[in-house]
């Protein structure tokens, strides 16, 4: 695979493709984490930037956002003026980190499922196997399968209730899936509410009706989105703890030697695979700590960060981000009431009813970085509104930023909003902010 040029641009970036347990794909010309590597030894490189995607499932999609992205980075004049005048000889290098992952609400579980049109049952078929390789594969799980897929090719009209051998089958699928359920004192695939099939399919009815209707099929079918959603979660942990926290670690030995700042920004469920990234497995931990970390409406907990979580003497799952030695300059994130995939489809796939309103000030047990930005104990936090691509944020080292981009992050339809609308300046400008505080 060839060094990635943007289309009409001379931008340049590393895209580096990993499985979905994080092992990295190589291709005929060998690795490109290693092509990375041996960029920053013989180069003159002082910044590198990573980004990673998240709801974005095959390589094309991912080029197609990075694109986007990187062009909005590198078309900052003022802030690259900057970047020179306080970073002598300042050269940037950047990667893209692409992982197979798959789309919030009704999108994740598109293939396949136009029953009734040409070969219904190699449709079947398809549709078994795609949610199989998603949330889990094995002969009790693609059964389970079988009896929720025919059942959804024949329903006609919406039950009030699951009936009952498609609620077993939803049972069985929880079970297979090997999630867990220890509500928000869980890791990433972990912090939620005990499965409820019948409970998932009231709520996801609830919510096709808020987004305009979708039908019986996409009714009965709501659970699996919901158990779909938090595979994923799962997954990006699991890319950020091996595949990232890996690149990360090789970049760093490869430049022990010289003042190279790594960056990261993560969007969605990127923004977990990000964090993962960051801090590691368990028990291991970077040669050094990155610069800066941006997180864009992540779907993440609220409170993964915190010292302590509101029903629990445990800690948030990446705590550790707190740390100086973890990331030494500050942590970014962007929210907006705009993005329904973050704000409506985050809470309902925890288990719980969509939450809307609060007492003054007070938090949901279960919501997401990209509605609420990260909360809790025992972090320095500062709420901003965005501003315009040329403001001085004078962001410093070792402060958590929630910034408010409802005026920016604005444009999208159902069922995931403004969840994708984040190829801005004014976001771009953010992790420039972030990349060059304390400079």
């Amino acid at each position: 695979m060839p060094i990635e040029t943007i289309p009409g641009t001379d931008i340049r970036y590393y895209l580096v493709s990993l499985d979905a347990d994080g092992n990295e794909r190589t291709g005929a010309d060998g690795s490109m984490s290693q092509r990375i590597i041996e960029a920053l030894r013989v180069g003159d490189v002082t910044d590198v930037f990573v980004f990673i995607h998240g709801w974005k499932g095959d390589v094309p999609a991912a080029r197609q956002q990075y694109a986007a992205w990187m062009s909005q980075l590198m078309g900052q004049s003022g802030d690259i003026t900057r970047a020179a005048v306080v970073r002598p000889g300042f050269k940037s290098l950047l990667v893209g980190l692409h992982w197979p992952s798959l789309p919030f609400g009704d999108e994740s579980l598109g293939q396949g499922l136009s029953f009734g049109i040409g070969d219904g049952v190699a449709e079947l078929e398809v549709a078994i196997a795609a949610a199989a390789a998603q949330i889990a594969d094995s002969p009790a799980a693609r059964a389970a399968l079988r009896t929720i897929f025919e059942a959804a090719e024949q329903i006609e009209f919406e039950p009030t209730s699951l009936p009952d051998e498609v609620a077993e089958a939803y049972r069985i699928l929880d079970r297979e899936s090997g999630l867990g359920a220890e509500s928000e004192a869980g890791d990433p695939g972990a912090d939620r509410e005990a499965f409820d099939a019948q409970g998932a399919y009231a709520r996801g009815r609830n919510e096709q009706a808020s987004f305009g209707g979708g039908g019986a099929r996409k009714a009965l079918l709501s659970p699996l989105v919901q158990l779909s959603f938090w595979k994923m979660k799962a997954r990006a942990k699991r890319i950020g703890e091996n595949g990232g926290f890996a690149l990360l670690s090789a970049m760093m030995q490869a430049t022990a030697d010289r003042d190279v700042r790594i960056h990261l920004m993560g969007h969605s469920f990127g923004c977990i695979a990000a964090s993962a990234s960051v801090c590691g497995p368990s028990a291991a931990a970077l040669p050094r700590a990155v610069s800066s970390l941006v997180l864009v409406q992540g779907a993440l907990s609220l409170w993964s960060c915190c010292d302590r979580l509101p029903d629990s003497d445990k800690p948030g799952y990446f705590r550790r981000l707190a740390a100086s030695d973890v990331v030494s300059g500050p942590i970014v994130t962007t929210r907006s009431d705009r993005d329904m995939a973050v704000g409506s489809l985050y809470p309902v796939a925890a288990g719980v009813a969509r939450q809307v309103d609060f007492a003054p000030g007070a938090l949901p047990k279960y919501g997401g970085v990209g509605t609420f930005g990260l909360q809790g104990g025992g972090l320095a936090i500062e709420d901003l509104d965005v501003r315009d691509a040329g403001f001085d944020y004078r962001f410093r080292p070792g402060r958590l930023y929630n910034v408010d981009c409802k005026q920016v992050i604005r444009e999208g339809g159902p069922p995931s909003g403004a969840h994708s609308d984040i190829a801005r300046p004014e976001v771009a400008h953010l992790v420039w902010a972030a990349a060059l505080a304390g400079i």
